[in-house]
């Protein structure tokens, strides 16, 4: 299982949106067909955010949703919420706190057993047993 950050998703929004495919759509072809492929519902939440803020908030909600058709997106369980709370304590001991929706994020990869794929490797590399994918 491999999970996407909103950076990834942006890029590869904005790539087929423009049809200039670059590093994020390349990053997708490299993966095998069977892999499967999921996001956060924070990471929904980030995005559809986004969409509201845009000229035509309709448009890009459409945009959206086609983007995330073929995306498992994952919504918090009961395994969720002492997964959060370990990660929190341990990146707050030290002062290595990441972003509130980052660590939201970063937990539902963990839970999911997924690699997160980010630009963002700064703040994700902190969080432990997380990997972490470049692209």
């Amino acid at each position: 299982m491999i999970h996407f950050d909103s950076s990834f998703l942006i890029d590869l929004h904005r790539e087929v949106k423009t049809e200039r495919l670059s590093s994020a759509f390349e990053f997708i072809e490299t993966l095998d067909d069977r892999e499967a492929l999921g996001v956060s519902v924070h990471v929904v939440c980030e995005l559809r955010g986004g969409a509201e803020l845009c000229k035509r908030p309709m448009q890009e909600h459409e945009a959206l949703d086609q983007l995330l058709r073929g995306f498992h997106i994952a919504h918090t369980d009961e395994r969720f919420m002492p997964v959060y709370a370990r990660l929190y304590a341990s990146l707050a001991r030290p002062g290595h706190l990441i972003g509130a929706m980052d660590l939201l994020i970063a937990t539902h990869a963990l839970v999911e057993d997924a690699a997160l794929v980010t630009k963002n490797t700064k703040h994700f590399s902190r969080v432990p047993g997380l990997r972490v994918l470049s692209y």
